[in-house]
């Protein structure tokens, strides 16, 4: 059985300094409205010191409004976790089970399509799929869960669970499903309008013995860049993003985003760029390690928003409770999504904001709170084009503007 990754206390987490940041006036001279930002600009802004912050989010905050004013969307969704069985041991999970552990599950059809209706009920129009990756391949516990359910593989499953809510619901399927071939983008992509997949960072470094990918052979950055590649070839609207605050570098942090801007360059398939940071949790490995500040997130943030001003940047609110509604001045426009029924599986001791909540809080920021589908406004034409099922549901969910037609 796969060891389980033991994280130093003392490696040294690279943080902002003092020393040099005040040259970060000096980049911000260098911001152009709608124009991206560069590397070096990049790299003298997220270590900018605390005095130049508010100038720096004014800057992102400018850089939002430009791309989409007065509005920040959300996407109200049910957590659908249909395997916590994952054969990766990331030092911050709490959600990965090994067989035979407390709260091991792999969910039913039945309770698949429970929750699916439930959510519906309750203005969802999201199914956001979580799983491990590929656990059949270490478990085979799961091999013999899969073969009395029917299935080849995992994906098989995830497969015919996404086409059961589509046609079953009005809801719309998006999943996480980890690594992905190009035959199975194909495949999930004519059940399912949009897929995510968290690049997090491109240090392979982090894969080493103590560092937060020891042992999850899934996150060497290469492989999940050729995933998300891939989806740009077959034109899916796709979800990625940066974690911060697992001990990477600020140039990390520079070099992930470079790097998904890279891609959507390439393809223009990007949807969404999820900042998201770590957060403690006394059960995991790196339960002693320092979790990013309030003002490393805010910059990680801003500068996300202006190395990409016309892409869509997301940060989860519940991570950054209880002043989440700082983010927007950082330039976010979207919350991600948000469950008014299930928890964060992923975060299951940071509970989403109530929906009224997050609604007072963003428009305390000045902004409009709109309630949209997995796939953004302006990927629904690629979504369409996937599958005649894929085209009625989005059709029948969607209004003039792009967002949801009958917001609940």
């Amino acid at each position: 059985m796969p060891h389980r990754c033991i994280i130093r206390s003392n490696v040294d987490v690279m943080r902002k300094k003092e020393t040099g940041a005040a040259c970060g006036s000096n980049f911000l001279v260098e911001v152009r409205p709608g124009e991206p930002i560069c590397r070096e600009t990049a790299l003298g802004l997220i270590d900018c010191a605390d005095s130049e912050l508010p100038d720096l989010l004014a800057a992102a905050r400018a850089a939002k409004e430009e791309f989409k004013p007065s509005v920040i969307t959300y996407s109200r969704k049910v957590f659908i976790p249909l395997t916590n069985l994952c054969r990766d041991y990331c030092g911050y999970c709490t959600f990965r089970r090994d067989p035979g552990d407390p709260g091991a599950h792999t969910m039913t059809p039945d309770e698949v399509l429970e929750v699916a209706r439930a959510g519906e009920k309750q203005g969802c129009t999201e199914a956001l799929f979580s799983l491990g990756d590929k656990p059949e391949l270490l478990f085979p516990e799961m091999r013999e869960t899969l073969r009395h359910l029917g299935y080849k593989s995992t994906l098989h499953y995830l497969e015919a669970m996404c086409e059961l809510v589509l046609r079953e619901t009005s809801l719309l399927p998006h999943p996480n499903p980890g690594l992905l071939s190009t035959e199975w983008i194909e495949r999930l992509g004519a059940v399912s309008p949009s897929m995510g997949l968290m690049l997090e960072t491109t240090n392979a470094d982090l894969l080493k013995s103590g560092a937060a990918h020891d042992n999850a052979p899934d996150k060497l950055p290469a492989k999940r860049l050729k995933t998300i590649d891939d989806a740009g070839k077959q034109k899916v609207p796709f979800t990625t993003g940066v974690l911060i605050g697992i001990g990477e570098s600020l140039e990390d942090r520079v070099d992930t985003l470079l790097a998904i801007r890279g891609l959507h360059q390439r393809y223009g398939h990007i949807q969404e760029v999820i900042v998201q940071n770590f957060r403690v949790k006394p059960t995991i490995p790196m339960a002693h390690w320092p979790e990013p500040s309030q003002g490393e997130m805010l910059r990680a943030v801003a500068v996300a928003r202006l190395l990409m001003p016309d892409v869509n940047i997301q940060a989860p609110p519940n991570l950054s409770a209880p002043y989440y509604e700082e983010l927007i001045e950082a330039g976010i426009n979207d919350w991600g999504g948000v469950s008014p029924l299930t928890p964060d599986f992923i975060n299951p001791e940071k509970p989403w904001p109530h929906l009224e909540q997050l609604r007072l809080r963003t428009e305390s920021k000045g902004c409009e709170l709109r309630q949209r589908l997995p796939v953004y406004p302006e990927f629904v034409s690629s979504a369409t084009a996937k599958s005649s099922l894929l085209s009625q549901k989005l059709n029948n969910a969607i209004g003039e503007d792009g967002l949801v037609r009958r917001a609940a």
